[in-house]
């Protein structure tokens, strides 16, 4: 599988952005060419958040003043690795 890249999170484990993962973020509004954000989002989100039924899934989230919104990146972790399964911007930490 390619990567986009595989970055370090704040926790200390390893996030992979595939290719086809990276073509899906694209199709959202306004993530086209953020690829540094997500990096950045990765390594130093304000919240990392979580599903109380698949904890195995985080929600990391950094706010962005030029955009007046969270980036949102949604990571599924198997076996120690962390896949981004998705990213986009929202008003607020859910």
């Amino acid at each position: 599988m390619a990567w986009i890249f595989a970055e370090t999170d704040r926790t200390g484990r390893r996030i992979h952005l595939s290719n086809e993962r990276w073509s899906h973020i694209q199709k959202h509004a306004g993530i086209s060419g953020a690829i540094e954000q997500i990096k950045e989002t990765l390594k130093h989100p304000d919240a990392i958040t979580g599903l109380s039924y698949d904890p195995k899934v985080h929600f990391y989230y950094k706010y962005y003043k030029e955009k007046k919104e969270y980036l949102f990146i949604s990571v599924k972790y198997i076996n120690g690795e962390g896949f981004v399964i998705t990213s986009f911007y929202t008003d607020k930490i859910k």
